[in-house]
């Protein structure tokens, strides 16, 4: 009997310690699996360039010059941007790599800038279509360059996501008080309170346009919940200043943005979606009348009593016809509006849509190189939502939902898809406004650029890291 139960109770700690080894056998595992999936690289880091960058940014869109201004002679720009640019070639050098970034989108827009300048020389006004390149466009690519080096990880992408939304819901917030107290209009149009990147109704409506859905995704992404209420409270805003701008091309971009922000929100926060068409449909029947008229002037030409759907026809085809009297060279970038031969009916301005504006002034060669610009971004923007999309695909290929899993934790993982979402919008909503406006070396779409790169280049980065953790993983 003391046998029996001695043997009993042997088989009964035998099977507890082979369920304790197969446990730890298994917890074993796992950390080497994660070790594996998730290994220790370090988090890039904000250094001086980043900071460079950032307080440029923030200069730029909130132009404090502008009301203080004692700031003005100190060139506060130029200081930013010439000690980010030596920070990140001293860091560069540092890591064994070239002076500046080398991506496929630095090269398009290198090719772009290049078409700039060597068209100039064959230029209506030579000096003035250098002064274009050397007081704007180098600019441009200068803190492209600086953004693509600098914005290296989730939480530096998103901090500087925060820095524009903030900017923006600024510039929206004196919109909305302008335009309530029926100030700082033209001809019923809201103008910018801020000069320089949103001066004019159509910029103003175009940028509020552009950055919404990083607000809008802010607002629905997870988070603090006083961040995500000042996100909503941006969205508000600048919606209001879009409307109150009654831009056209303004209208249409918002559709196509709200359109794309709502299919993605959907599957989200189908309540807030749900929530956001009623409170529109509400909103909607207390816009002023001025508003409906000019928007509806976009298909009815009865309705536009001022002139200006006519004359933006008209610019179109004199447009299209200043390239083909220079189809080689154009005019010269920023130089439409100053050519006026005998025979144009809508002398000194510019042709209001963003692709006559390139072959016109700058050619063939010009719009060749836009469009690569262009389809490089389009590219880069594709090849980044697909890697988040995986899930998708994973019961047929299991591997890059894994790949994903192990290169991103769950919040940035959650934080990026967003990112990219709100990128697309933004990338669709400046190309319905650019159909409306000559934009083409304008800020605003070089910072959606920089913003889509800097997503490819992490995204990337984060999976190669993982894939080569599990190469050479025992």
């Amino acid at each position: 009997m003391e046998r029996l139960t001695f043997g009993h109770g042997t088989a009964a700690y035998s099977g507890r310690l082979r369920r304790i080894e197969r446990a730890a056998a298994a917890s074993t595992a796992e950390v080497r699996a994660s070790a594996v999936a998730r290994p220790e690289t370090p988090e890039p880091r904000a250094g001086l360039a980043y900071w460079g960058v950032f307080a440029f940014t923030a200069l730029l869109f909130f132009r404090p010059q502008d009301t203080l201004r004692p700031l003005e002679p100190l060139h506060l720009s130029e200081i930013t941007a010439v000690t980010a640019l030596a920070a990140m070639a001293l860091q560069r050098a540092r890591r064994g790599l070239t002076p500046m970034p080398v991506t496929p989108e630095v090269v398009a827009l290198a090719l772009f800038a290049a078409a700039m300048v060597l068209t100039a020389p064959f230029s209506i006004w030579p000096s003035g279509a250098l002064h274009m390149f050397t007081d704007l466009f180098v600019k441009v690519v200068l803190v492209f360059l600086l953004l693509t080096h600098a914005l290296s990880s989730p939480r530096l992408l998103r901090r500087f996501t925060w820095l524009i939304v903030v900017a923006m819901s600024y510039i929206a917030a004196r919109g909305v008080y302008d335009y309530v107290r029926g100030e700082n209009l033209l001809l019923g149009r809201l103008q910018g309170a801020v000069p320089g990147l949103v001066g004019n109704p159509n910029d103003l409506a175009m940028n509020m346009v552009v950055f919404l859905p990083f607000a809008a995704f802010g607002a629905i992404s997870p988070g603090p919940r006083l961040a995500r209420l000042g996100a909503g409270l941006a969205v508000l805003l600048m919606l209001a200043t879009a409307v109150f701008t009654k831009s056209r091309g303004g209208f249409l971009g918002l559709a196509v943005v709200g359109l794309l922000i709502l299919v993605q929100a959907r599957r989200i926060r189908p309540g807030l979606v749900i929530g956001a068409i009623v409170g529109a449909l509400l909103v909607v029947p207390f816009l002023p009348e001025s508003v409906w008229t000019r928007a509806s002037s976009i298909f009815n030409a009865d309705e536009d009593d001022t002139g200006s759907r006519a004359a933006r026809q008209t610019l179109l085809e004199e447009g299209w016809k200043t390239f083909l009297e220079r189809p080689i060279t154009g005019v010269g970038a920023g130089q439409f509006q100053n050519y006026n031969p005998p025979d144009r009916r809508e002398p000194w301005r510019e042709t209001h849509n963003v692709e006559l504006q390139v072959l016109a002034e700058i050619g063939i060669v010009g719009g060749v190189t836009f469009a690569y610009l262009l389809t490089r971004g389009a590219g880069s923007l594709l090849w980044t939502w697909r890697r988040f999309r995986v899930r998708r695909r994973a019961a047929s290929d299991p591997r890059p939902a894994a790949a994903l899993e192990s290169a991103f934790d769950p919040r940035e993982r959650e934080w990026m898809r967003l990112h990219v979402a709100a990128c697309i919008a933004a990338f669709a909503g400046w190309l319905v406004c650019a159909q409306f406006g000559s934009i083409g070396y304008h800020w605003t779409l070089y910072y959606v650029l920089a913003l889509i790169t800097a997503a490819r280049l992490i995204t990337a980065g984060r999976l190669e890291g993982a894939r080569s953790a599990g190469a050479t993983s025992p």
